[in-house]
């Protein structure tokens, strides 16, 4: 299994992940144009995907969706719960056949699809994806973590899990609003460093061996803040990156290429 997160954050979220059958994307808030762009970095044209996995109706991820599903003929898989709250009345270009609802875990050729819903102000899923044993998992827009997220994303070789901002950033931030600050702080809201940081801890304790912090915000986080704060707890609390496990984090360009192995490398 191939994963790679080709763009995370506001301004647009995109990952693709590829078995030995399947290609897919979750999420794209790209234009169509800069979707087939990056794509084209791994030598994957848009014809050659499977479906596109859907969390949530927000611009954000679901940008390029109607007309790149138009332009090669994809199917959009989303939760019904999601179809549901109006992510339909956005997808307007998505022809009929290609609208692909499910309520529980599903199957894309050999990936195997299992949605946990998450706490966000609008219906939101994450995802464990599989092939075979190998098991990966995203996770992003949520307030806060449950034990139903735990319990389903646990035993990934890896994860992308939010660590959207610093909650003293978030709590000076002139630019934003109270009422902005209020929603991105609350319980259905976004994940932020700490709240990360906690979930981490019990991921690796669990087997997880590579975390991602992704969908940082501009204003009130940055790569090199995340890495170092969280990093700096696990390390007090006994958890020293680069021992036994890593975090990387996930950008607005293409980062990190994962191979994930059945011997969990």
């Amino acid at each position: 299994m191939r994963v790679i997160n080709l763009s995370s954050g506001s301004d647009g979220n995109l990952t693709y992940i590829e078995s030995e059958n399947a290609r897919i994307i979750v999420d794209d808030g790209l234009s169509c144009k800069e979707t087939e762009n990056r794509l084209s970095l791994l030598g994957i044209g848009g014809g050659q995907l499977d479906g596109i996995v859907v969390t949530h109706e927000h611009t954000d991820h679901i940008k390029g969706i109607n007309n790149f599903s138009k332009k090669y003929d994809i199917p959009v898989y989303a939760h019904n719960k999601v179809w549901a709250s109006g992510l339909g009345d956005k997808l307007e270009k998505v022809s009929e056949k290609n609208r692909k609802i499910f309520t529980d875990a599903f199957a894309i050729k050999d990936l195997v699809i299992d949605p946990v819903e998450v706490p966000h102000d609008v219906k939101c899923f994450g995802f464990s994806i599989s092939e075979d044993d190998k098991k990966i998992s995203i996770v992003t827009d949520l307030g806060h973590t449950t034990d139903e997220i735990y319990n389903k994303i646990k035993g990934s070789q890896l994860v992308y899990l939010e660590a959207n901002h610093d909650i003293s950033m978030l709590r000076n931030c002139e630019k934003y609003p109270l009422s902005l600050r209020m929603r991105i702080a609350g319980k259905n809201g976004h994940l932020s460093n700490d709240a990360s940081e906690q979930m981490i801890e019990k991921l690796v304790t669990s087997g997880t061996r590579q975390i991602v912090l992704a969908h940082l915000s501009k204003e009130n986080n940055s790569p090199e803040f995340a890495f170092n704060y969280i990093t700096k707890i696990l390390s007090s609390h006994g958890f020293n990156e680069g021992e036994g496990f890593r975090i990387d984090v996930a950008l607005t360009e293409p980062t990190t290429l994962f191979k994930i192995k059945n011997d969990k490398k």
